[in-house]
């Protein structure tokens, strides 16, 4: 009786841990609902409160022709979804290397990979804008596409090269037994094999790429290129900052990283446990 009463508090505490933890981290979320649906007036009140004393609903819909918002998400999606793209197709092939085949530099190769993830954009911020108006590639989406594929591309390899160490070498020897080569094995045996691992960098490289800023400020000047993170900005002027637009601007830039999360969300916890093996 004593055990079951114990087990039930244990129950009740982790339950309202969870919904502390829940509160906390969708409050700010909470507030930038509450703050987009305020007026203009209500904004810049001196007993200003969380909740609106007029709800302005119109906010919602008249941000979308105070700015370009429909081209910024635009931008990012390209941005988002290029990056990925490449971040997934060099990660594959290069953690398959890392998993499966044995050669001189592997550890140092790893090693670097490992070295690479501890230099911030931010840091490497002049190089690269050097580097990128020697190549023409300023003012340009392609640039930041493959800026952002760069500095994923590490994250990305070791994450699937877990994935694929978590996967029995059997598999592969037998498809190799029924005539099937290293790439044959790669696309038919192991890939279906590492969805979920495959999924979960996606959706990590592709937030990750979607949330960037500093360098799409640094390198895009044109208004019309603007991705939504730095889009946002045009509702910041000179004498006065909407913040009903400019909160309700970033709850709609939100709605596609939720939407992509929620559709695989199940293949998530896979591809992190899958991720995990020591290698």
């Amino acid at each position: 009786m004593k055990k079951s009463r114990k087990g039930l508090i244990k129950k009740i505490a982790l339950y309202l841990f969870v919904l502390v933890l829940c509160a906390v981290i969708l409050y700010p979320y909470f507030v930038m609902f509450t703050t987009a649906a305020k007026t203009r007036e209500e904004m810049y009140a001196l007993n200003m409160t969380i909740l609106p004393k007029d709800w302005k609903w119109s906010n919602f819909v008249d941000v979308w022709s105070q700015a370009p918002i429909l081209r910024y998400f635009l931008n990012s999606v390209i941005v988002a979804g290029g990056a990925t793209c490449i971040a997934i197709l060099c990660g594959v092939p290069a953690a398959y290397a890392m998993s499966r085949m044995q050669f001189k530099g592997k550890g140092f190769f790893l090693g670097a990979v490992i070295m690479s993830q501890m230099f911030a954009p931010v840091v490497l911020l002049m190089g690269i804008y050097r580097l990128m108006l020697d190549l023409n590639l300023t003012n340009n989406l392609l640039g930041l596409i493959l800026l952002n594929a760069a500095f994923n591309q590490a994250f990305a390899i070791w994450l699937l090269r877990g994935t694929f160490l978590s996967i029995s070498p059997e598999m592969e020897q037998a498809a190799k037994i029924d005539g099937c080569g290293s790439v044959g094995s790669l696309t038919r045996v192991l890939l279906p094999m590492a969805a979920p691992g495959i999924v979960t960098t996606l959706i990590f490289v592709f937030i990750n790429a979607w949330n960037e800023y500093t360098m799409a400020l640094t390198l895009i000047s044109t208004d019309t290129l603007k991705p939504i993170t730095v889009g946002i900005n045009v509702f910041n002027g000179f004498n006065m900052i909407q913040w009903q637009y400019m909160f309700a601007t970033s709850l709609f830039a939100t709605a596609p990283v939720i939407i992509l999360f929620l559709c695989i969300e199940k293949h998530l916890v896979a591809g992190l446990t899958s991720g995990g093996v020591k290698g």
